[in-house]
Order: C-alpha cells, then sequence, then structure tokens
C-alpha cells in the first residue's frame, strides 16, 4: 500500500483526542480551532506516522449528523441526504498542511443509524436509514481522498455488539468504499468472538481492532485468514488513564508479531483517546512511538 509510511510497524491513532486549546484571536472566529491545531501538534511532537485530524468538535455522532438534512440533534425528521457541504474535510485539510500521512475518519452508516431515534415514517426500518446514511456520506470520503489523506477509516463500534444487521453493514461500507481509489479501512472496538467472520468480510483494505483491553481479540484472529489485509494492531487501552510503561507495550507488540507478522501490522491504542486527559494521551502515544522503534531495533 503506496499511501502507507514505507516503514516496519507505523503508528497511527483511531481517531479522537482529548479537545485542549489555547484562547487567541483565532478562537473568536472558530473556537475549536486552538483545539484542532493543539491535538494536532501533540501526535506529532509523540511522533506518530499517521496522525488524525483530532476529531474535537464533538462526539463520533453528532459531530457527523448536524449538518445532514434530514436529521434535527439525534432525531431523524425526514429522508436523509447528502450535507450541502463537507464536515471534517477543513480540519483534515489543516493536518495535512503539517503531516504527509493523515488518515480522514467517518464514523461509519451503522453506528450512525443504531444512535439516532427515528421520528418520520419515512423509515420502515433501521436498515433503510443506514443505507441512506451511506449514500450521504460516501461524497465526504471521496473529498477526504481528493484533499489527500493517506487512508479513510469508517468507525464502526456497533458491529461488535450483535445489534447491527452486519449484511446491511457491509452493503453500507461499499457503498463508500467502492468509490475510493486510496486504502480504506474500518475500526471496530470491542470482543470479536461472535462476529469475526462477517466483518472479515467487509469489502476494506485494513482492519483496526483493539488487543490492549481485549487481548482474547489476539487468538479469534489469530486462527483466522486475513487474506492479505493489514492490520491495525490496538496496543494502549483507551479506557485507562494509567500510561502504560515502554516495555508493556512492547510486550505486547511482540504479541502482535508472534501472531500476524511485523508487516502486517499499523500500531495505535484500542480506541480514540478522547476521553482521557491530554497528559494521558500525550503519554500513551509517546511510549507507543518509543515502543514500535525499540521493538524496529530488535527485528533488524
Amino acid at each position: 500500500m503506496t499511501n502507507i509510511p514505507d516503514i516496519l510497524l507505523p503508528t497511527t491513532v483511531v481517531g479522537s483526542y482529548p479537545p485542549a486549546g489555547k484562547k487567541g484571536l483565532g478562537s473568536m472566529i472558530d473556537p475549536m480551532r486552538p483545539a484542532v491545531k493543539r491535538a494536532v501538534d501533540d501526535q506529532l511532537e509523540a511522533g506518530i506516522d499517521i496522525i488524525s485530524d483530532g476529531q474535537v468538535r464533538g462526539d463520533m455522532i453528532v459531530s457527523f449528523t448536524r449538518r445532514l438534512p434530514g436529521v434535527r440533534g439525534h432525531d431523524v425528521i425526514g429522508k436523509v441526504m447528502p450535507p450541502s457541504g463537507t464536515i471534517s474535510v477543513a480540519d483534515t485539510k489543516y493536518a495535512l498542511s503539517k503531516a504527509r500521512y493523515v488518515k480522514g475518519i467517518i464514523t461509519g452508516p451503522s453506528t450512525l443509524s443504531h444512535a439516532l431515534h427515528i421520528s418520520t415514517p419515512m423509515y420502515r426500518k433501521r436498515e433503510e436509514l443506514t443505507i441512506d446514511l451511506a449514500q450521504a456520506f460516501s461524497g465526504e470520503a471521496v473529498t477526504l481522498e481528493e484533499a489527500g489523506v493517506c487512508m479513510v477509516q469508517l468507525d464502526e463500534p456497533i458491529l461488535s455488539t450483535g445489534a447491527a444487521d452486519l449484511g446491511i453493514a457491509k452493503e453500507a461500507i461499499s457503498r463508500i468504499t467502492s468509490r475510493l481509489k486510496i486504502p480504506s479501512c474500518l475500526h471496530v472496538c470491542g470482543d470479536l468472538s461472535g462476529v469475526i467472520d462477517e466483518i472479515l468480510s467487509l469489502p476494506v483494505h485494513i482492519l483496526d481492532f483493539e488487543f490492549a483491553n481485549n487481548p482474547n481479540n489476539l487468538e479469534i484472529l489469530g486462527e483466522k485468514d486475513l487474506m492479505g489485509r493489514k492490520l491495525g494492531f490496538g496496543c494502549l487501552d483507551s479506557t485507562d488513564s494509567h500510561v502504560e510503561d515502554v516495555e508493556t507495550v512492547k510486550r505486547r507488540i511482540r504479541a502482535g508479531i508472534d501472531t500476524f507478522g511485523a508487516e502486517n501490522l499499523l500500531l495505535d491504542p484500542d480506541c480514540g483517546l478522547r476521553m482521557l486527559p491530554r497528559d494521558a494521551a500525550r503519554g500513551k502515544l509517546a511510549h507507543l512511538v518509543s515502543a514500535a522503534k525499540e521493538v524496529r531495533e530488535e527485528l533488524k
């Protein structure tokens, strides 16, 4: 995959980062712009190879639905249509002005549809809403590609719970990824034991899962054929503000290498770091980078 840094065990993030920023003249025009800058700066200072824009403007639901025709707050009030403009592209372009490798991120249509309340007879089934959401965001994915991102990641935490129709999820994801020429990535957190076969059938190039907080996923995935796909290997616990020492992170990375091979891994936290204190998020990313460097040296 030529869009990914040509190094062994590249480091990345799942996406979100604690919103923090300094006040200044720019914040009067855009109150969240300092938080975007700080999130990007922190990732770069830590040494992360593939960064994000930080996703600091809100939670993963409202950030993507607030500009959608047919949605008001958390209520679907009419037919969902594509937004009149872009949603995450401006912040992503800022990240691209500071780094060569940036991932574009979109909350997945299945997760969005299950987070919204249907308040219109327009949709008889939630699955119909899922497909319309996918269609609405397919243009956002293409625009992110045109902006210069190295991959587009879809966040679908709902898929590990059994609540979503995985057949519909496959159709919805395909409507987005089939339009892209760059690699697509799917992030699913949680225990994969009940859904792994269906998730492995989804049309993406990179699969991103958590292994620090769900070590059982290592055994589950180790028995499966990834069919040549790269694996985003979560090796930082994003639910705990304790900053793991470098040796702990190295031990997790080595376990991933033993199971999947170093050439197949991208290293990242289990999930977004938004809910952690900023110092903890920075510390975790710095230790991830240090651990990756030391393991690379061991493999020479």
